[in-house]
């Protein structure tokens, strides 16, 4: 415990280290006070709290917030993190409140108000998932068990009048007349790796010479790429999840050929190492160039535009009218489960079900 006086206010502050309930040893920085006996006289009640447990029950969800952060930090990836962070500001409405008396009007009213926000039902929900966590952590960490009773009538958002979004993809026709658009080598195989492929944007960026083997025609997918980091460029991750990592084997002559053009090109460079990226040699490509040019080259060929990540629903697509069972699809694509390849995909498969209902009819 330590009183401070700034030099250039001439105002005091006390601060104090103390150990939160999970045995982390956190410092607290009060506010500045015009006189030395105020800041004492603070850091005393200050200290008396946490003895009689007073600080949590005062515990504001500003003060959860801030170490619900801390405990998350090295426990869910970077990426993750980010995503947690960003998510903050929606839950400022609630900063001023004590945790201990939060209730489910304070829910309803943070629910009013997010619903005045231009944000998808799936993504609010999304936020609200991230509202229970973080309660949780309340009752598990700072014991407040009267949350128990909120949670249970905590429901999440739901609108019956708005659409579902529409998965878009690429039929083998469309692909074709978008790809022929695409002059430049390395954004042309870029675009049919992730047709043929079905990778994610990061799966691909994040490919160095080193997870190709030409011989056998073998793509390694093991690592991932993200450029939603604040501060940072890029940065190399592990994959999505475990069944990320997965080998496929190239046979698209078109493809491979690509890919080979564009090993020799880059092999003449000066310092070549195959650690560099397939897409971008030193540094990857920028994903804005990328959404340039599959922009430009919807527009010119006159077909529907479609996000990146749609390419991939087109693999699956494709697959699926070449006969692929969905068991095969789960494994191609990377996906962690076959209940998400069911969930994304099973629309796709309305001819095959008609198919096995007439089969069914003519017995």
């Amino acid at each position: 415990m330590a009183i401070y006086q700034n030099k250039n206010t001439k105002k005091w502050q006390f601060r104090v280290y103390y150990k939160d309930l999970q045995g982390n040893t956190k410092q607290k920085n009060s506010k500045f006070y015009d006189l030395k006996k105020e800041a004492q006289t603070a850091e005393i009640e200050f200290v008396n709290k946490i003895k009689n447990n007073d600080f949590t029950n005062n515990l504001t969800f500003k003060e959860l917030w801030l170490s619900f952060l801390d405990f998350k930090k090295d426990k869910v990836k970077i990426t993750s993190f980010e995503s947690i962070k960003k998510k903050e500001k929606y839950y400022i409405s609630l900063f001023n409140i004590n945790v201990s008396e939060f209730n489910n009007s304070h829910f309803n009213q943070w629910k009013l108000e997010l619903n005045k926000k231009s944000l998808s039902t799936i993504y609010k929900n999304n936020i609200y998932k991230n509202l229970r966590t973080v309660l949780n952590y309340a009752i598990k960490y700072f014991n407040i068990n009267a949350l128990n009773s909120v949670l249970h009538k905590m429901v999440n958002f739901t609108d019956p009048n708005e659409l579902k979004e529409e998965m878009l993809f690429f039929t083998y026709e469309e692909f074709k007349k978008f790809i022929v658009q695409e002059k430049n080598l390395v954004y042309k195989t870029f675009f049919e790796l992730l047709y043929f492929c079905g990778l994610r944007q990061g799966e691909a960026l994040a490919l160095t010479w080193n997870d190709i083997k030409f011989d056998s025609g073998e793509l390694n997918i093991n690592k991932n790429l993200t450029t939603k980091i604040k501060g940072i460029k890029y940065k190399i991750l592990t994959p999505k999840t475990k069944a990320s990592y997965r080998k496929l084997i190239i046979k698209n002559e078109t493809l491979i050929n690509d890919l080979k053009s564009m090993y020799n090109r880059s092999m003449n460079i000066y310092n070549f190492s195959k650690e560099w990226f397939v897409f971008g040699n030193v540094n990857p490509l920028s994903t804005t160039t990328i959404q340039n040019h599959k922009n430009k080259n919807c527009k010119l060929a006159e077909i529907k535009q479609i996000r990146i990540h749609d390419f991939r629903h087109s693999c699956a697509s494709l697959l699926i009218n070449k006969g692929a069972s969905i068991t095969l699809i789960a494994k191609y694509l990377g996906h962690g489960d076959i209940a998400t390849t069911l969930n994304t995909y099973s629309h796709m498969y309305k001819n095959e079900l008609e198919t096995i209902a007439d089969s069914l009819k003519n017995l």
